[in-house]
């Protein structure tokens, strides 16, 4: 009978030890984003994508902004005094259009100063929400991406391209469709991108970029460096906080499996990365 109370005594421990450990790292993220918020006097909201896993099972999960993201975010916006700045932490892969517009949108008319700060990426709909912003902060080896509208698993572009290149009695159905609603989402895309450069850029260099990053001219996961970015003209800095750093070391999500990257710490004794000088 005592094996029996030990044997679940370890079913129960073993159960309950993520959820602790994930308790843990919570309240890590936590005061690391109380303290930048204190540092900064700004409202810090967080826009992270991680791949998960499903628990046991070990099934990757990705994630993407959505509606609810939208919701939260814009809930949050919508709490903070005009007169307070906003900081939004971006790391996603993209997402929904209208999640994506919605944010970026919300994001400009915020009166007070707005700063997104890019570690990693921001790819597609990411991209959008920063250029919403007033300043951009990126790792130097950061990069945001193209915002070309993608229609089902086609690029816009690639499908517009069909039309124009083969006659149109040798054209399906479906493709026609297709092409039609490419069009509206390739217009309807460069008209917000517009409207968001037209913060940062003359109009005619607003409307030059906004048929750039949405008119196909790259594949979509095309890497838009730092130095590209301040060559269209946008407001980039590579002043990355190391308080970034140290949050995003917390998002990766427990798992069952070996982790795929590792690195022994520094000997000098900065475990946690490298500052910058004056840091």
């Amino acid at each position: 009978m005592d094996y029996l109370w030990l044997l679940w005594l370890v079913v129960i421990i073993s159960l309950l030890a993520p959820a602790v450990k994930q308790q843990r790292v919570n309240l890590s993220r936590l005061k690391i984003l109380r303290r930048f918020q204190k540092k900064r006097g700004s409202r810090l909201i967080t826009l992270i994508h991680r791949q998960e896993f499903l628990s046991f099972l070990g099934i990757p999960l990705s994630r993407f902004i959505n509606i609810e993201d939208a919701e939260l975010i814009l809930r949050a916006i919508r709490l903070t005094p005009d007169d307070l700045p906003i900081d939004l932490i971006l790391h996603t892969p993209g997402g929904l259009v209208l999640a994506t517009e919605q944010i970026a949108a919300a994001l400009q008319k915020h009166r007070s100063r707005v700063t997104v700060f890019v570690p990693h990426y921001a790819m597609s709909g990411g991209t959008m929400i920063a250029l919403a912003a007033d300043e951009i902060v990126m790792d130097e080896n950061a990069v945001l991406g193209p915002v070309d509208p993608q229609i089902g698993s086609y690029p816009a572009a690639s499908i517009l391209k069909v039309l124009a290149e083969k006659k149109i009695n040798r054209i399906d159905d479906q493709t026609l469709i297709l092409a039609d609603i490419a069009a509206k989402a390739q217009r309807q895309i460069e008209d917000t991108v517009y409207r968001l450069l037209g913060k940062h850029l003359p109009e005619e260099e607003a409307r030059k970029h906004a048929r750039l990053l949405s008119g196909g001219h790259w594949t979509h996961d095309f890497p838009l460096t730092t130095q590209t970015l301040q060559e269209f003209g946008l407001p980039v800095s590579t002043e990355m906080p190391l308080e970034i750093y140290n949050l995003m070391a917390l998002y990766p999500q427990p798992g069952q499996r070996r982790p795929s990257v590792q690195y022994t710490p520094l000997p000098t004794g900065n475990e946690e990365g490298r500052g910058k000088p004056g840091e």
